[in-house]
Formats: C-alpha cells, sequence, structure tokens
C-alpha cells in the first residue's frame, strides 16, 4: 500500500482535448505513484473525462463557465473542502481565476497555476487586456507557483508583473511522442488514410479553429497553393467556433474538393502522420505540441515566426519559419518545400533528430515533481 503520497488535483475548465489538457493528461499519467496520488477536475460530458476515467482518474465535474459567478466559486471551494489535495494544480485561465480564488477560501496548502500561453494580451478590447492583466496579478498572491511554458511567455509575465518573479517559473511543455512510433498507429494511420482516400502532396494543419490558431490565412493560402500544385490535397484537421466562417470563405474562395475541412477527429495525429507538409499558421501561441509531433513524424513544417513556435522550430535548420498572417508567405513556403524535395527531406530529418529529445515528457514531468514539493 502506498503510504503518505503527495496528493495532487489536477483542473481545467473545459472538457475536450487540446493543448491543456493534453499536457494535463500526460502530468497525471506521468508522475510517480509511489510518490503522488492524482485526481482531475474539469467540466464533464467529454472527451477529456472519458479519457481520465478510461486511465483510472477520479474525476471531478466541476461547473466552470465563461462569466464570473460566486455561485461556481461556492460549488468548487465546497468540492475542495470535502475531499481536499495537498496541491491544486491549476491550467489555463477560467480555471486558474476559479480554482485559485476558490483554493483560498478552501484553503488549500499549496496552489500551482500554469499560464497555457498569455491568450489575453491578444485580446481586441484593451480594456479586457487590462482587467484579466489585473486578475492574474491579484491571483498571483496566493499562487505558490506560477508556471510559464516558454521563454516568450516569461519575458512576458516578468514585463507585465504577473506575478513576482520569485514565484515565476519556466517549465517547457513536453510531448510522450513515444505512441506515434508503435505499430498499432501505423496501422491506425493506413485505415485513416484508406478511408479518407487522400492523395499525395497532402498540406495540411491540425488546429482549434479560434482566431488565434490563423487557419483563416491557411485558408486563403490554398488558393495560390491550388495554383501551383493543383494535384495538391489542402486538409484542416480540427474543430472550434469559427468553422462555419472558414466554410464559408473556403467555397467564397472557390476552393475545389482538393480542399477538404475534416472537423475535429480523435485520429487527427494520425492524420497528422499522412501529410507531406505541415503548416501551424498560428497568430500566438504558448508552446504547442503540435509541432513537436510533427518533427518526431518526420514532417517538414512550415510555421509562423512568433513566440513558441521559434522556441521549437529553428528557421531554416528544422523547418521554415513565415510572418505571421500573411497568406502569401505560407503558400511560399509550402512551394519551396513541395519543389525542393532535398531541401524537404533535410528540413524533416533534422526536425525529428532535434526537436523531440529537447522537448521530452520526463523532463517536463520531473521539472512539475520539484514545483510540487517546493511549494508544499
Amino acid at each position: 500500500m502506498k503510504m503518505n503520497r503527495i496528493r495532487v488535483l489536477q483542473m481545467i475548465d473545459r472538457p475536450f482535448l487540446g493543448g491543456g489538457q493534453a499536457i494535463l493528461l500526460s502530468l497525471a499519467r506521468g508522475l510517480d505513484r509511489d510518490k503522488f496520488d492524482v485526481s482531475i477536475a474539469a467540466q464533464g460530458g467529454g472527451p477529456l473525462e472519458d479519457e481520465a476515467r478510461r486511465l483510472g482518474f477520479l474525476f471531478r465535474t466541476l461547473p466552470f463557465g465563461k462569466k464570473m459567478s460566486r455561485g461556481v466559486v461556492g460549488t468548487i471551494t465546497d468540492n475542495l473542502r470535502r475531499d481536499p489535495p495537498d496541491v491544486l494544480h491549476t491550467h489555463g485561465g477560467v480555471a486558474g481565476l476559479y480554482g485559485r480564488l476558490a483554493a483560498r477560501r478552501a484553503k488549500i496548502r499549496a496552489v500551482v497555476h500554469t499560464i497555457h500561453g498569455i491568450h489575453y494580451l491578444h485580446y481586441r478590447n484593451p480594456a479586457l487586456r487590462l482587467v484579466y492583466a489585473a486578475l492574474e496579478r491579484y491571483c498571483s498572491r496566493f499562487t505558490d507557483t506560477v508556471v510559464l511554458v516558454s521563454e516568450g511567455d516569461l519575458a512576458k509575465a516578468k514585463k507585465r508583473r504577473l506575478a513576482p518573479d520569485a514565484k515565476l517559473k519556466l517549465v517547457l511543455n513536453g510531448a510522450d511522442v513515444s505512441r506515434l512510433e508503435t505499430e498499432e498507429f501505423r496501422v491506425k494511420a493506413g485505415e485513416a488514410w484508406s478511408r479518407l482516400n487522400l492523395r499525395p502532396p497532402v498540406i495540411g494543419t491540425v488546429a482549434r479553429l479560434h482566431r488565434q490558431k490563423g487557419v483563416i490565412h491557411f485558408v486563403r493560402a490554398a488558393v495560390a497553393l491550388r495554383d501551383s500544385h493543383p494535384e495538391a490535397q489542402i486538409v484542416v484537421v480540427g474543430g472550434g467556433g469559427l468553422e462555419a466562417k472558414l466554410r464559408a470563405e473556403a467555397k467564397k474562395l472557390g476552393l475545389d474538393r482538393r480542399f477538404a475541412m475534416l472537423g475535429e477527429r480523435s485520429d487527427a495525429r494520425e492524420l497528422l502522420s499522412l501529410f507531406d507538409v505541415f503548416v501551424l499558421p498560428s497568430l500566438w501561441e504558448g508552446l504547442p505540441l503540435v509541432l513537436i509531433e510533427a518533427a518526431a513524424l518526420g514532417k517538414p513544417i512550415v510555421a509562423t515566426d512568433i513566440d513558441g513556435n521559434r522556441e521549437i522550430v529553428s528557421a531554416g535548420q528544422t523547418g521554415l519559419l513565415v510572418d505571421p498572417g500573411d497568406p502569401a508567405a505560407i503558400a511560399s513556403a509550402v512551394n519551396r518545400l513541395l519543389d525542393d524535395p532535398a531541401l524537404s527531406a533535410r528540413l524533416a530529418a533534422c526536425a525529428r533528430a532535434e526537436i523531440p529529445p529537447r522537448f521530452g515528457l520526463d523532463r517536463m514531468v520531473r521539472a512539475y515533481e520539484e514545483v510540487y514539493r517546493t511549494a508544499l
């Protein structure tokens, strides 16, 4: 029987499987079970809950919402009081706000918060940017450690004094790419290829359909790609609030059957393995796991030259970087890779050799274990 384990509650708001949720699950799986007892909390009824229960973790269903509500804070406080963890680890803005307010009321021993990208700095409304920065400064007063996932975000957090420097900690995201090397994965990828009847070259992205990910610029780049490489298949994998708008844009641009929006897919990584070129057109990022996975799969990469992306991809060495929000630049970089197979192969091989080892899962997990011990 395992005694005196540190009880850690991993908390996030939404139950889909985005980047923050992927980090949460990887962390929950990777923590030393002899030393840590892990449970997970989020809204219920989504794939995160299904996966958490499949993996054998206790799952707490909590009523997160976008609008601030004392009732929600009270409900979470009651939940924490009934079964208090030693460490509450919140992920993302919504869980970070509700969870830390509740943890203060419930007198939780240690509180850790991870900012998976400082998204509010990119809000169009300057007043909202100021409000959310002020909320982060307030919540940091009763947070033991505020974790940033990229050097760029750490610099921004210090510049804006989101927390005292002594509380700020850099822990680079890590990805478990071992699954991508299994025979089971290869079989599923082959099945996906057969079902979708994709024909090379396939140029694709895997992204949440949100303004942050800049998918509209990839859709617009598809026009130039269609003209230069009419045989190419352009693929968008992902769901989100902008799906209808992006489909309308594709229709307006006259993109034909060589363009496909496949929606949110449980086999997104298998589909990524079928791409001849992977594109990440984001306008801002924390530290995107999908770039690490694309590198591990040996894909030539085109990504935007922004914080987070450039910490993973070295321009001209492990991929091509382009200005954000520029469809012509995206199309030009993709054309360069399609027209120069030797360059494409060299970049992909370098990415595969260099990127996954720098962003390994074990390194990230051990860093968080130390964060928990220090916070306690």
